[in-house]
């Protein structure tokens, strides 16, 4: 037998031992839930290693924010977590405050942990719900869906958008929320438990739904305080850290809430802390719509408070100002243009996200633009742990896996 026949022979021997092959799992949508790739090594269907790549749709946004003017920086942190937006633009706010010492009074501390408890569970009923599809499960989906679209047009009657909001100002709102805000804030509080009871009846003790999730993608508790876990993902491996509670802001020391957490780190408890934290935000919405109305049967005065009077030279005035009165004109032309300089200084705020802790680290020369900015974008650090997780688990799993970490990908790229 000759050299080249035994070298072919030997090549054909170690490819049938290898017995693994190399996939493209992404980018595409809606398996890996946006533009981002894995270049996965498998073994028929088990998961012996994963390498990530992202930046796919990576926009500069630290860098574009320190080129603009501090309210054209909102709507970048629209486009982090789009899912839930609102939270994202409350927090640059309140980092803004920070810098320049601005108290907040107590209707709009409020009326913002409204606001943003409206987009926690916004978005974990979307994340819960596609885990559920990436199970084989639609109805819950397109049920919730519904639910969904009206705190959707609450933001529309509240700012004029949907999606990407720029909900909020520095100091507050832009204006007051109508009665027709107020009337579809109510409208969703009266029929939403009914909605949430008959999603978890579909699928918490679903046997097909808990088997797909049970003992998929784990991670444990010291393993997610290494990556820098925080939020729904941190909590389900069983850590109870939580911004709202650990370091309050915008009042929430006021309201009274549990901080869910599971034991195991995997699928299912991951749907599960997030099931529980959308409960224990309904609680908090009607907490605060409690002490709203409180707030103003003690002062009627308190009705038209909607922002801080000492953030007057940073706030945006009336819109009705601005098409009567010149000076109200000038004024919103200086402001949304940057040419009104802020603080030096140097502040950092984070905000319990719906991902997990968001947070903005601000330096300030007093120019007209940051310095420098960073976002803390919490998907970013999850991503990195995703090939850990998945690793010696089945292909199926790795895609219920990522959906249940939520890793949105305009945060992760930023």
């Amino acid at each position: 037998m000759s050299e080249q026949t035994q070298h072919h022979i030997q090549l054909a021997e170690e490819s049938l031992a290898k017995q693994s092959t190399t996939l493209n799992l992404g980018p595409t949508h809606p398996a890996t839930h946006g533009v981002f790739q894995n270049i996965m090594e498998i073994d028929g269907e088990r998961v012996l290693s994963t390498e990530p790549t992202i930046g796919y749709i990576h926009r500069a946004f630290e860098k574009i924010a320190e080129r603009r003017p501090y309210y054209q920086v909102t709507p970048l942190t629209d486009r982090l977590n789009y899912c839930s937006a609102p939270i994202n633009n409350m927090g640059w706010h309140m980092t803004i405050e920070k810098l320049l010492g601005i108290k907040t009074p107590k209707r709009v501390d409020y009326m913002r942990v409204i606001i943003m408890e409206l987009a926690r569970i916004a978005d974990h009923l979307i994340c819960n719900s596609v885990v559920a599809v990436d199970t084989g499960a639609l109805t819950g989906f397109t049920y919730v869906f519904q639910w969904r679209e009206l705190i959707y047009e609450i933001y529309e009657e509240v700012c004029g958008s949907r999606l990407t909001t720029n909900i909020g100002r520095v100091g507050g709102f832009e204006r007051n929320f109508t009665q027709a805000a107020w009337d579809k804030i109510n409208k969703f509080m009266e029929g939403f438990p009914k909605v949430m009871r008959e999603f978890e009846a579909l699928l918490n003790r679903n046997r097909i739904f808990m088997e797909r999730c049970i003992g998929a993608g784990p991670i444990s508790a010291e393993r997610a305080l290494n990556y820098s876990f925080t939020g729904p993902n941190l909590r389900a491996a069983g850590v109870d850290y939580d911004v709202r509670v650990a370091q309050p802001y915008s009042s929430y020391e006021d309201f009274d809430f549990k901080i869910p957490v599971g034991t195991t780190g995997d699928v299912y408890d991951r749907y599960m802390v997030r099931n529980d934290e959308i409960w224990e935000s309904y609680k908090i919405i009607e907490q605060a719509l409690a002490k709203i109305t409180k707030l103003e049967q003690e002062d009627p005065t308190q009705k038209d408070v909607f922002y801080a009077p000492e953030s007057d030279h940073y706030h945006l005035p009336a819109k009705q100002d601005v098409y009567t009165k010149m000076e109200a004109l000038i004024f919103h032309f200086k402001m949304v243009m940057g040419e009104i300089d802020v603080l030096p200084g140097e502040v950092y705020h984070g905000v319990e996200g719906a991902n997990g802790e968001v947070g903005y680290y601000l330096i300030s020369d007093g120019g007209r633009t940051p310095y420098r900015l960073h976002f803390r974008r919490p998907c970013f650090i999850y991503y990195q742990a995703y090939p850990e997780i998945v690793s010696g688990g089945l292909l199926s799993d790795a895609i219920i896996t990522l959906s249940s970490l939520n890793v949105i990908a305009g945060e992760l790229d930023a």
